[in-house]
């Protein structure tokens, strides 16, 4: 649980991206106004957060999926934002499934690959199971949080 309000507050760095990418580039925004942004931003989250929280309560379990978050957006009259949703959701899961197949060919072409005895040889296959066991990692951190759950602690 956050101990100050702050923490509680999405990254400045984050919201002024946001900010960046959806408007001109010749359009300058204040301080206060990213602020202003940034905070609005920061009450949306936690609103539709708890929304989400209280379907998947409903349904007694402790972890929010993506339907919760759907159906916290309807009933917080956000509808229009559920199938752009969906949509990024689906883009996600295809991203996700092309780089396990991707992955699932490095660890194929690593196993079929036999080393030699020729330390040059043996060291570029090292090479190559290192960077298909990094690539590995990175997918299975990505999986879990592509997983569109957010755990919640009820015990609070």
């Amino acid at each position: 649980m956050a101990e100050r309000p702050e923490d509680l507050n999405l990254p400045n760095a984050v919201i002024a991206k946001i900010i960046k990418e959806a408007l001109p580039d010749n359009v300058i925004i204040s301080k206060d106004a990213r602020l202003a942004i940034s905070k609005a931003a920061s009450v949306f989250v936690l609103y539709s957060t708890s929304c989400a929280n209280n379907f998947a309560m409903q349904q007694k379990r402790k972890t929010i999926n993506a339907q919760d978050v759907f159906d916290a957006m309807k009933e917080l009259d956000f509808e229009s934002f559920i199938a752009p949703l969906k949509a990024n959701l689906e883009v996600y899961k295809n991203n996700q499934k092309d780089k396990k197949v991707q992955l699932d060919k490095k660890k194929k072409d690593v196993t079929t690959t036999s080393p030699t005895s020729s330390s040059s040889k043996d060291s570029e296959f090292t090479m190559h199971h290192d960077e298909v066991m990094v690539a590995e990692e990175e997918v299975e951190d990505e999986e879990d949080y592509g997983e569109q759950e957010i755990v919640e602690d009820t015990e609070s």
